[in-house]
Order: C-alpha cells, then structure tokens, then sequence
C-alpha cells in the first residue's frame, strides 16, 4: 500500500510539474502584415525568419506582445488578406498601417489611434520623375490610370476625389504597383507621404507628382485591426498603446524605421494570398 501511495504522490508531482511547466510556456500573438509599406512594415533581406520583418509597425507590434506577456508571430500577407484573416479568426489582429474608416470601425473592434508623425498623415500621389511637381488638383488627373492598394485609404481617395474619367487600378502589393508606373501600364501610384519618399528614396525615377487629397482628421491617424468580438484584447492592445503614447516611444520608432527603410537590404516584397 505504502509503495502504490508513493507512485500515486510522485505521478501527481509529476502532473504538477508539467502543469507548471506548461504554464510558464508564453502564448502566441499572432499579428498579420503586409510587409510592403516601408517605413511602417517591410522586408530586411540580410536577415531571416521572424526577424526579417521591421518597421514602425513591427516595433510596436513587438511591444504590444511583451505587454500582454505573449511572442510575437507575424503572418504576412497581402493588405486586403490582412483584413480577412482578422474578421475569420485566422489571427489574433492586424497592424498594417490601417486608417479608420466607416467600413472597418462597423466590421472590426479598432484600437485608439497611434501616431508616428505629422507627415505620414498626408496621403499624396506619385509619377515618374520627369513629371514631378506639374499636378496641383485632382482635374490635372483626368483620364489617367491611377494604382493604389487595394482595400487602402489611398484606394478611397482615388475613388472619391480623382475625376469620374480616370480608371482606379487596384494592386495587392506596392511593390507592383511601382513596377507598374516605371513600365507605363499606370501614370501614377496613390501613396502615403513618408511611404512615398521610401520608395522615392530607392527608385531616383519616381517623384512627387504635386498633388494632395484631403483627408479627414480622424483618418490621419492609424488603427490595430481586431475581431469585433474581441473585446477584452482590445482594452489590453489600448493600455499598451496609452503607456506607448505616454513613454513618448513613438517618434524614436519612426526614425529607427526611416533609417532602416533606406539600407540596401530593404526590400518591399511582393506578397501572395
């Protein structure tokens, strides 16, 4: 009898230690991306795995984890299937460089906003080089091809404020739709400014075309993409981004990003469903 409480005593230590075992185990955040949006998300190709992927948006995608106590999985993704894999439960959020709009505060929980600095709320449009400067309003636009991300801000500017006579082209990735312009198939590319001066920055024959769209205040910020029933994470993601806020993290991000978006080995790749 002595011997079977024994083995009875030490398999329930056994039970236990596991159990703790277990517990001290981190769980995943899993955070979709479209890493092709520098300086906000984009590829390090001297780098591997996780670790390729940096960014404003990585960094605090980062912070967030270590606040909530989990590790860090970033999926990436093309930006409309950032969008899908969030509303399926596929993961946990998104946090891509998303604005607030109508459509996505009624079919996600948004985050508060977060900020990386006055120029990134400026949404603009670029063309090749040698017509850089000569676009003042959206008529000057009449009749051209435009690309923008699809499922974008960008793409709903185009939308609402280019002339009914251009055609609005959408592209998964913006690394395409660079191609696309340096190759004639679009005379321009709908960008956020300090997106544009990456890609300006990397490519001598794009530049600004001149123009700006308007765009609303409460658009000018970005948002983390949630499931609309997931309540309780969204409070913790904002506590998270109030203490970012408050520790004035922020800009030091953005510059660290903005430095790294201009190395040699950054790259904004193409992303597949």
């Amino acid at each position: 009898m002595k011997k079977v409480f024994a083995f009875a005593l030490a398999l329930t230590l056994l039970v236990l230690c596991m159990a703790g075992g277990v517990a001290e185990e981190k769980k995943v955040l899993t955070v979709a991306m479209s890493p092709d949006f520098a300086p906000m998300e984009f590829v390090d190709t001297s780098k591997s795995g996780q670790d390729q992927y940096v960014g404003f948006d990585v960094t605090l995608a980062k912070f967030i984890a270590d606040e909530l106590g989990m590790e860090l999985e970033i999926k990436a993704m093309s930006f409309d299937a950032c969008q899908t894999a969030v509303q399926t439960g596929a993961v946990d959020m998104s946090i891509s460089g998303f604005a607030k709009t109508d459509e996505r505060a009624e079919n996600f929980c948004l985050s508060d906003f977060y900020y990386t600095r006055d120029n990134d709320t400026q949404q603009v449009i670029i063309v090749k080089a040698e017509k850089a400067g000569t676009f003042s309003t959206a008529e000057d636009f009449a009749g051209m091809t435009i690309a923008a991300q699809d499922a974008s801000l960008q793409f709903n500017l185009c939308s609402t404020q280019l002339p009914a006579s251009c055609t609005i082209k959408p592209f998964k990735d913006l690394g395409d739709s660079v191609v696309a312009l340096m190759s004639d198939r679009v005379d321009a590319v709908a960008v956020a400014y300090s997106n544009g001066q990456s890609i300006i920055a990397n490519n001598p024959s794009v530049g600004f075309s001149g123009f700006e769209f308007v765009v609303d205040d409460d658009q000018k910020n970005n948002v983390i993409l949630m499931n609309k029933t997931s309540t309780e994470l969204c409070e913790k993601v904002n506590a998270a981004l109030a203490k970012a806020k408050e520790n004035g993290l922020y800009s030091g991000w953005y510059e660290e990003a903005e430095a790294l978006a201009g190395i040699e080995t950054a790259k904004e790749v193409t992303i597949e469903d």
